[in-house]
C-alpha cells in the first residue's frame, strides 16, 4: 500500500477555542493510527487565530502519549525561528519519551508574517547560508556524543531521529539531495514548483548515512464523502480560509458555505484554484482516480494530506475513506 500520511494544523474552529482543538486533534490522530496512517505531522503556524499548532513540539508529545504505531512528527518546525540545539533537545526528548516514533522535518520560511517573525526571532538578520548551516548544526548534535564537544543536546546526542527537509521551492529540493535527506514538497498549497522540485531533487540526489536513495513526499488536499455533492460543500470550508488569507484575514476555521460562488469575487478566484490545485474533493471512486493521477504524476514515495474540514465527525469520515482508497490503489503502483 502506498504510505499515506496526515498534515494537522489543530485548526481552531469557528465558535470553539485552542483546547477544542488539542482534543479534536487527539481523537483524529488516535483514529489514524488504527486506520494504518504511516506519520501524523504538525506544522509550526504562529499569529492565525484559525490555526493552533504554534507550540509544535508540545503538540507533538500530545499526539504520541495518545497514540501507539503511528510516527508523529513536524511539518515542519520553522528552523530559523529557533536555536539548532533547543530544536535538537526538544526533539531528543520526543525521541527518548516515544522511541522510534518521531520525525523532524524543517523548513526554513517563517511560518507567519514579517512582523510575527521579528517577534519570534528578535531579528530578521541572516544570509542565504544560515539555513544549510543551522539543518547541519542538529544533524551534529544527533550524532554520537564525543569527549571533546564542548556543547551537547542533552537529551539528543547519539539518537537517530530522522530528518526531514521541507519546502516549496527549489531550495530545500537542492539541499535535501545535497545532504541525502527525505524531502517534502508543500504542494497543498503551493504547487507551482511540485514537478520541477521533485526532478531536482531526485537528478541532484547524493546517497548519505541517511538515505541511500532519494524518498520524497508530495503534499495534498483531501475531502471525501459519501458524495460528490457533500465532499464539495465541505471543500467551501477551505475555500474560504484560502479566500481570507488573500484577503489579510487570520478568521477561526469556518463551517462550510452553501454557494463559494456568493463568497468569493471573481478576481479571486484564479488564485485560489492555482493554490489548491492538488485538492482532491469527491466521492470515494472520485478521490481514488484522482489521487491515482496524482501518483502518476508525482512518483512519489508517500503521500500526506491535510484534513481540513470543518466537521470532526465529517474529517473522520474522509480520513476512513482515504484509507480505502489507498488500499485500492496498490494494484495501480507498477508505474514505480
Amino acid at each position: 500500500m502506498i504510505p499515506i500520511s496526515i498534515l494537522d494544523l489543530a485548526p481552531i474552529r469557528e465558535g470553539g477555542d485552542a483546547g477544542q482543538a488539542f482534543d479534536l486533534m487527539r481523537e483524529q490522530a488516535k483514529l489514524a493510527d488504527r486506520m494504518g496512517y504511516t506519520r501524523y505531522w504538525l506544522a509550526e503556524h504562529h499569529n492565525m487565530s484559525g490555526i493552533g499548532s504554534a507550540a509544535t513540539s508540545v503538540l507533538i508529545g500530545h499526539v504520541a502519549e495518545a497514540t501507539d504505531r503511528i510516527r508523529v512528527g513536524s511539518g515542519g518546525i520553522m528552523l530559523p525561528n529557533h536555536a539548532p540545539l533547543v530544536i535538537a533537545e526538544q526533539f531528543g526528548t520526543l525521541e527518548s519519551l516515544y522511541p522510534g516514533r518521531i520525525d523532524l522535518g524543517l523548513g526554513r520560511a517563517p511560518g507567519t508574517d514579517q512582523r510575527t517573525a521579528r517577534a519570534l526571532r528578535r531579528t530578521l538578520g541572516g544570509s542565504p547560508e544560515d539555513f544549510p548551516r543551522d539543518v547541519m548544526e542538529v544533524q551534529h548534535y544527533f550524532k554520537e556524543p564525543e569527549e571533546s564537544r564542548a556543547v551537547r543536546a542533552v537529551p539528543g546526542a547519539g539518537l537517530r531521529v530522522p530528518i526531514w527537509l521541507l519546502g516549496s521551492s527549489m531550495f530545500s529540493a537542492q539541499l535535501a539531495a545535497h545532504l541525502g535527506l527525505p524531502y517534502a514538497f508543500a504542494s497543498h498549497f503551493a504547487p507551482d514548483f511540485l514537478m520541477h522540485a521533485l526532478d531536482e531533487y531526485r537528478l541532484r540526489f547524493e546517497p548519505s548515512e541517511y538515505l541511500d536513495r532519494p524518498y520524497a513526499m508530495a503534499a495534498m488536499n483531501v475531502v471525501a464523502a459519501d458524495t460528490e455533492e457533500e465532499a464539495e460543500y465541505l471543500f467551501t470550508s477551505q475555500q474560504v480560509a484560502s479566500t481570507n488569507m488573500m484577503r489579510g484575514k487570520r478568521e477561526p476555521f469556518g463551517p462550510p458555505i452553501p454557494d463559494i460562488n456568493q463568497y468569493w469575487q471573481a478576481h479571486e478566484i484564479p488564485a485560489v484554484e492555482n493554490k489548491l490545485n492538488y485538492s482532491f474533493v469527491g466521492s470515494a471512486d472520485s478521490v481514488q482516480t484522482q489521487v491515482g493521477r496524482f501518483l502518476r504524476q508525482t512518483e512519489a514515495d508517500e503521500l500526506i494530506t491535510t484534513v481540513r474540514i470543518f466537521d470532526p465527525e465529517a474529517c473522520h469520515r474522509s480520513l476512513e475513506i482515504l484509507a480505502e482508497v489507498a488500499q485500492a490503489l496498490e494494484p495501480a503502483l507498477t508505474f514505480k
